[in-house]
């Protein structure tokens, strides 16, 4: 049974709501207040989570550009590297550990390149876990199937953007190993899975953000990277941290959809810093000179969204 959890396009439906929550709450600004008191939760369901070092392999499906494999894979790298300014990637991962011990280091592993579509350029579910499992070495190891912008999903830009899951591994399938998916949204759907680089296509219709390395698709799927590595580390298999049904959670990011910096409004990001030469949007450092704009993350020691400005 696949325990995937998809990061769907909850961005859209939950801007839809929490606009209409808004708006509602301009009439009275007693319910705005006390909506923002509420404390958020992720409850802890007593499953295992992916604790200590962690290798995260990359399967590149269709066509990329050296660059834009690039810009992921430094991305993976500056998870755990020593970036030389704050704030940094590094810093925005260090608050899963916070998570009873969940992943505190990653390091990237292999790199596979599937450029002649080996199954094709629809895939279904299924064929994202035979994906998946062709990167071996799942031991400590998450491994990502990244699909470029010609290939059709099951879902992809209906209900979902990107999806974390297991599958059992070993002759017995006795253990199952963790994977993610996650699709370049630029052509199919970057109004809802590259926001807040492309307009969104419900709610306020303000200017998209410029992609801080030059690519909306990619650097849309860095922002849903970051999401479901949280995801993946924090509620592996279904019984981790979560909040709301198992069969559609709020994880670590997901609970915090929308939030990229403090101020934070349905179709406002929030507050991000500027590249003076490009004028484009991040709010983290990263390894070679990258930038990054990162969602924000539940806190469990504060049980608020955290951003990094």
């Amino acid at each position: 049974m696949d325990m995937s959890q998809a990061f769907s396009l909850p961005m859209t439906l939950l801007l839809l709501l929490s606009l209409l929550l808004f708006h509602s709450s301009m009439a009275d600004p007693r319910k705005l207040s006390l909506v923002q008191q509420q404390p958020l939760v992720l409850q802890y369901h007593n499953g295992p989570l992916l604790t200590g070092n962690l290798t995260v392999h990359l399967l590149w499906y269709g066509r990329f550009s050296a660059s834009q494999r690039s810009i992921i894979a430094d991305f993976v790298r500056s998870l755990s590297g020593a970036s030389p300014a704050v704030p940094s990637a590094a810093s925005w991962w260090s608050t899963t550990a916070l998570y009873r011990g969940a992943a505190s280091r990653l390091s990237l592993g292999r790199q596979l390149l599937d450029e002649k579509y080996s199954l094709g350029k629809s895939l279904t579910s299924a064929d994202l876990a035979t994906l998946a499992s062709r990167a071996g070495h799942h031991r400590n190891a998450v491994t990502a199937v990244l699909t470029s912008s010609d290939v059709a999903v099951e879902g992809f830009c209906m209900s979902r953007c990107g999806t974390h899951g297991s599958a059992p591994a070993g002759r017995r399938g006795r253990v199952r190993f963790a994977y993610i998916w996650i699709g370049n949204s630029e052509v199919q759907c970057p109004g809802q899975c590259a926001w807040p680089f492309h307009q969104p296509i419900y709610g306020p219709q303000t200017p998209p953000l410029v992609a801080p390395n030059g690519d909306v698709g990619i650097d849309g799927m860095v922002i849903n990277l970051a999401t479901l590595l949280a995801g993946t580390v924090t509620n592996p298999y279904g019984d981790g941290y979560y909040q709301g049904p198992a069969t559609a959670p709020l994880e670590a990011v997901t609970a915090c959809t929308g939030v990229f910096g403090s101020g934070a409004y349905p179709g406002y990001p929030g507050k991000t810093l500027l590249d003076p030469a490009t004028g484009a949007s991040y709010n983290a450092r990263g390894l070679a000179g990258r930038k990054y704009l990162l969602p924000a993350m539940w806190d469990p020691k504060t049980s608020q969204c955290t951003t990094l400005v």
